[in-house]
Formats: structure tokens, C-alpha cells, sequence
């Protein structure tokens, strides 16, 4: 398999080989944003403006709510209302409440146009004095839906933590119901997840399939978004989550953000620290990594978290992978190259097949969860697709990672996942002297992941094609003068490893560091006992842990 970074953007996990294009280039969503963009007299934007000379230079935080240019935001009166059905879950959708949030589209210029921010609660169960104020929240992504998010895991909510908090989730910019960002069809999207592209071996062939790739990907979001492309960066949706802040009345924002929730929380408290009050940021993203190195940090990571699995594995009975724990990695890996020339047949009544791309990203899919459910699953799908030639379970998790339902569509969030990241930062094309020493880690540390990865897979500079250069850089979060803040990292993460969650907390003035030693992508809820009280203490009375705990 073949890794590249033309697109250059933080990943939501890391993706073997060629899957990096395939699944960075991905969603949909019904019609263009232009009707949801707003001039300041509540008519219809021009849509599909694109960039050509933009001031995309971030505006200067930390007035927020004493700016006078934002005081009407600031000021604003939403509906809350409450929610409608959604018949894709099986929760009662009545006990939350809706409301949208207007916002500047560009706060460099609050009097021009607008966009809407969809926004969710879940009510506090009590009153009074008992009640702390609003938990704002995050899942992750860059991509991922707050609404959806909240819908799926409301009642299960700790009954601690909804006694004292609202829970509050919005749809950041660029995402669900918030002015969605569009790129590709659902056609097209299906068409990509599964093409395996030309033999990696035909390093020519290989990379001009990448690059007409991506040309493409980058055509469609112009021409579906292209207003709204500068402006849908973290940091703008940090000041929008600071709008949010006193909408819902609280002094402080009390904040649970996980994997890229981190990175958003992470800026909230750099733009505003003297507004924060108790962030918990699980499964953290670095935010001072180079975009290079953190995509082969998550390449690593899910190789070895793959290892684990597949070591694992054959110390079972009928294990897929065979029963020597020394190669069970790599007939996995074999097998699913393999699907390459092989596609095996599904029981999907679209008739579509399992191919190399999309048995990996089913594969990384399950790599997200522990070694409890994720491995039983994982052994499960390679069971059914090694041993009775059914790749049904994995193209099923491959689904569920692209964010594509049952009837084939798409929720946008692969597409809102490269808009966003290259809205966060480019990173300039490596030396090839950095090209060759990043490749050589590659291959000492993820053998197996990045076996058919070339220099000119890493040679290009990151989001390559794009219709404008964000001045946003990496860099290392202080935050001082902000409250404390908890951040949390599980050893075996794969797609945020657990060294960034340690530089997150180092690069605060003012963090802990709390470590859940185990496997799988973030730790708070997850049913850790020592975990969810740690961080139940500190959202609830504001203890911290002592320093350096670690829960096994």
C-alpha cells in the first residue's frame, strides 16, 4: 500500500497506503452553501466566489464579547425548540432541544455576510444551585457531527454530569447542518472509497492517479463552496463556541472535547484563556506537529495497534490470521493487498464488492475501539471474509467510517475533514533530505503499513491544488492565564498517539496530564471506572487528579 500527503491534512486516523487519498477525498450533501450564507441583511450570498486574493491572515483574538463590532452576536436571542424525530436513532429526540446561532462568516468583517451554526441540549436534570451551567462538546474529527454526536449518546449520559450541565453540541462551521461544506457527489464518493487505483509498484502511474485525483476533489469544493473555504478553520470555530458561550449564560466555557475536539479546545483556550473553566481534552491532537510527521505518527500508531490485535489473535481458537503471533500481522496485511486483484463478493443488495481500500479502512475502523468489542469484531469481519470469502462486515465498517447510510448516502464529514484541515494549516513541500529520513521511519516502524511507500508519495507540499494558502501554522498552545485544564491520553491510541497527548499537556501553562493505559481512541466513557471519576471530580467540583495518574 502507498501513503500520500498531496492533501496534506490532519487525518482523522491514519490510512495505509493509497486509502490516505481515497478516504481524505470523501462526503456529500444535498445542494451548495450558498443559500445558507447570509449579508448582514439576512439575504442570500454569493455563492461559489472562490479566493483569488482573499485576506485569509487570522484576526487577533481575545475581545470576543467586549469587541462592539460583535456586539449583536454576542447579544442575540435563539429559539430553543424542541428537536425533531430523527428516525435514524432509536432515542426519544423530545427531551433535546434545538436552536441555530448566527455568526460572522468572516470575523475580520462582522457587518458583512453571516452563516448559521446548528446547536443541540440536552437539559440539566436539576435546578438551582445543584446546576453548574452548560458542558459544551466536541466528538472529533475535523468532520464530525456535534448533533449526531449528542442524539446517539445523550441517555446514556453520566446521571452526575446531566444533574449539573446542560449538554451542549453544535455542528461546527462547515459541518451537518452548519453551512455544509460539498465536494463530491455520492456517486463519486462511492466510485473512490473503492478504487484501488493502478498498481502501487507503477510508481509513474500511482502518482499522477493521485494527483488528477485530488485535482479533482479541489474543483468540486470550489465549485460547491467555494465562499465559504477560508473561513471554516478551527479558530473560527473557536469564536464561534465563544458566541455560544454566553448565548447559553454561562461566564465560563465548560468544555468535553474529544480526539480534534482537543485541537478546538485547545484554541478556544489560547484566543480566550480568561474565559475557560473546566476543559477536558481526550485523545489529544498536537497542535505544534508538523502535518508530515503527524500523519506518520497516526501510520505508525495503527500499525501497531494492528500487531497487537493480530498478536493477539493467535493465541485464540480459529483465529483468521493463523496461530503464530510472529506473522499473524502480515498474513492480515497480505490478505488485504491481496483483495487488490481479488475482490471478494458481499450480501449488499447494491452488489458492490470488497476491495483493498475498502477493507482496509474497515480494518482502521475497528482499530478505533478497544481490545474488548473492537478485536471481537475485527477477528469476526476477517473470519467471515478470509475463511467464507464474505467481505460483508467490512465494507459495512468502511461505510461507517465514510460516513455512507444504508441507502448510500453520504453525511459530508470526509469532505468537511479536508476542507477544515487545509483551512488549519499547509505545510510547504519537505526537503528531500526530510523526504528520505521520513520515509526511513516509515519502513523501520511501520514495515508492514508502508511496504510499497515511495519518496514521491511524501514529496509534495500539503494541500497541494488549493484555492488559497492559510497563514495558520503549527505551533505550541500556552494558554496562560487560563484555568486548569485535564488532558487525557490512552498508550495504545492509533489515531492520536498517546506522545501528543503528553506534548498537548506540556505545552499548557496550566494542564494535567491524566493516562489510561490500554488500547483504542480516547478514554473518558468508555467504561474506565478510574477514568470517569477522575474526570467526573474535576467537571463536578473541579478537583483534578495528582499528577502523573495512570489507570490500567
Amino acid at each position: 500500500m502507498r501513503i500520500s500527503s498531496r492533501h496534506g491534512a490532519r487525518l482523522r486516523g491514519a490510512i495505509p497506503a493509497a486509502l490516505v487519498t481515497a478516504v481524505l477525498v470523501a462526503g456529500c450533501s444535498s445542494g451548495g452553501v450558498a443559500a445558507k450564507v447570509k449579508d448582514s441583511a439576512g439575504g442570500p450570498g454569493s455563492g461559489g466566489a472562490g479566493a483569488p486574493g482573499l485576506d485569509t491572515t487570522p484576526v487577533p483574538g481575545g475581545k470576543g464579547q467586549n469587541d462592539p463590532a460583535l456586539t449583536s452576536f454576542y447579544t442575540q436571542k435563539v429559539d430553543w425548540r424542541t428537536c425533531a424525530d430523527d428516525p435514524e436513532t432509536n432515542a426519544d429526540e423530545g427531551e433535546l432541544q434545538c436552536a441555530t446561532l448566527r455568526v460572522p462568516l468572516d470575523y475580520a468583517k462582522p457587518g458583512d455576510k453571516t452563516l448559521d451554526v446548528a446547536v443541540m441540549r440536552y437539559p440539566a436534570s436539576a435546578t438551582g444551585s445543584a446546576r453548574i451551567g452548560s458542558l459544551l462538546t466536541n466528538p472529533g474529527g475535523p468532520g464530525g457531527s456535534g448533533l449526531d454526536y449528542l442524539k446517539n449518546t445523550f441517555e446514556s449520559t453520566d446521571p452526575a454530569i446531566h444533574k449539573a450541565y446542560d449538554i451542549v453540541a453544535f455542528d461546527p462551521r462547515g459541518v451537518g447542518e452548519s453551512s455544509q461544506v460539498k465536494c463530491l457527489d455520492d456517486a463519486e464518493r462511492d466510485r473512490r472509497d473503492a478504487d484501488d487505483g493502478p498498481d502501487p509498484k507503477d510508481i509513474a502511474a500511482s502518482t499522477a492517479f493521485d494527483e488528477q485525483r485530488t485535482k479533482e476533489f479541489v474543483a468540486g469544493c470550489e465549485r460547491y463552496s467555494g465562499e465559504l473555504l477560508p473561513f471554516v478553520g478551527t479558530r473560527n470555530s473557536a469564536r464561534d463556541m465563544d458566541v455560544l458561550r454566553v448565548i447559553v449564560g454561562d461566564e465560563r466555557l465548560n468544555y468535553l472535547g474529544y480526539s480534534y475536539g482537543t485541537y478546538l479546545g485547545a484554541l478556544y483556550a489560547e484566543e480566550f484563556p480568561n474565559r475557560t473553566g473546566r476543559l477536558v481534552l481526550d485523545g489529544a491532537v498536537d497542535p505544534a506537529a508538523d502535518p508530515l510527521d503527524d500523519s506518520i505518527a497516526q501510520q505508525v500508531g495503527f500499525e501497531k495497534s494492528f500487531t497487537r490485535f493480530a498478536e493477539d489473535c493467535a493465541t485464540r481458537p480459529d483465529c483468521p490470521l493463523g496461530t503464530d503471533p510472529g506473522t499473524a500481522a502480515l498474513v492480515g496485511v497480505d490478505f488485504l493487498d491481496g483483495l487488490r486483484t481479488s475482490p471478494l463478493p458481499t450480501r449488499l443488495t447494491d452488489g458492490r464488492k470488497l476491495t483493498s481500500s475498502l477493507g482496509w479502512t474497515g480494518m482502521i475502523r475497528l482499530l478505533y475501539a478497544d481490545e474488548d468489542q473492537g478485536w471481537r469484531a475485527l477477528r469476526e469481519a476477517f473470519t467471515a471474509a478470509m475463511q467464507r470469502g464474505d467481505g460483508t462486515s467490512l465494507v459495512l465498517y468502511a461505510d461507517d467510517y465514510n460516513g455512507r447510510d444504508e441507502n448510500g448516502n453520504y453525511d459530508g464529514s470526509m469532505d468537511a475533514l479536508s476542507v477544515i484541515s487545509c483551512a488549519d494549516g499547509m505545510s510547504e513541500a519537505p526537503s528531500p533530505q526530510r523526504v528520505q529520513d521520513v520515509l526511513d521511519r516509515l519502513h523501520r516502524e511501520a514495515p508492514l503499513f508502508s511496504r510499497d511507500t515511495v519518496a514521491q508519495d511524501l514529496d509534495g507540499p500539503g494541500c497541494e491544488f488549493w484555492p488559497f494558502r492559510t497563514t495558520e501554522k503549527p505551533h505550541a498552545v500556552k494558554a496562560p492565564g487560563s484555568a486548569p485544564i485535564l488532558v487525557i491520553g490512552t498508550t495504545g491510541d492509533p489515531a492520536t498517539p498517546y506522545a501528543a497527548s503528553e506534548r498537548l499537556a506540556e505545552g499548557f501553562e496550566n494542564a494535567t496530564l491524566l493516562t489510561l493505559e490500554g488500547e483504542g481512541h480516547t478514554a473518558y466513557g468508555r467504561g474506565n471506572v478510574c477514568i470517569d471519576e477522575a474526570v467526573n471530580a474535576y467537571l463536578l467540583a473541579g478537583t483534578m487528579p495528582p499528577e502523573d495518574t495512570r489507570c490500567v
